[in-house]
């Protein structure tokens, strides 16, 4: 048994007869009153996502799972398809177990896959990912006023997002797979 300050994303949990991928915390100490642990989880096996809060005198069962670095190769439409970086196996796992982490997935990107008893249960994709901007309307004179102005950019895996108003098509942006913002241009 573990305790609450042992969560942290991508760790697999038994909770309430179940298996449960942490997909977000947050550690929380008010000033009064005892530490808490707020939780978001996702059901390996239904893919459903639940809110929990865990005091800090709870105790969590963490669950043992492979961890594997794999690469994404394609989509089949209906399966993302991966491979082990080591012994050159593909995975098919399903857009269920991905959630909505699929959005950043590209061709070539190197992610971890979490492994429970021979099936993919949980996908850890790199914090931050670059990526080529394929659509972006141009910048019009007079737009900057105001100071901080953002545009609406299409990315190669078709991601939209707001970057700074100087970005081009075909450049290389950093994106924030947490939130799904735009970090920096890349050189």
């Amino acid at each position: 048994m573990a305790s609450t300050s042992d969560l942290k994303k991508g760790i697999v949990i038994r909770f309430k007869d179940g298996l449960y991928v942490v997909t977000e915390f947050q550690h929380v100490n008010p000033g009064k009153g005892s530490a808490f642990t707020r939780t978001r989880l996702k059901n390996v096996a239904t893919g459903k996502a639940l809110e929990n809060t865990f005091k800090a005198v709870e105790s969590v069962e963490i669950v043992e799972v492979e961890r594997k670095n794999m690469q994404y190769l394609f989509s089949d439409g209906q399966f993302y398809n991966f491979m082990d970086n080591t012994s050159y196996e593909q995975s098919q796992i399903g857009a269920d177990v991905l959630g909505d982490d699929v959005k950043f997935l590209k061709e070539g990107l190197e992610v971890m896959v979490l492994f429970y008893q021979g099936a993919p249960v949980a996908v850890e994709l790199p914090r931050k990912i670059a990526y080529k901007v394929t659509e972006a309307p141009p910048a019009v004179k007079g737009d900057t006023a105001g100071g901080n102005v953002t545009k609406e950019v299409v990315l190669e895996n078709g991601l939209k997002t707001q970057v700074p108003i100087f970005i081009k098509e075909g450049e290389m942006v950093v994106v924030n797979t947490d939130t799904g913002e735009y970090v920096e241009r890349q050189n």
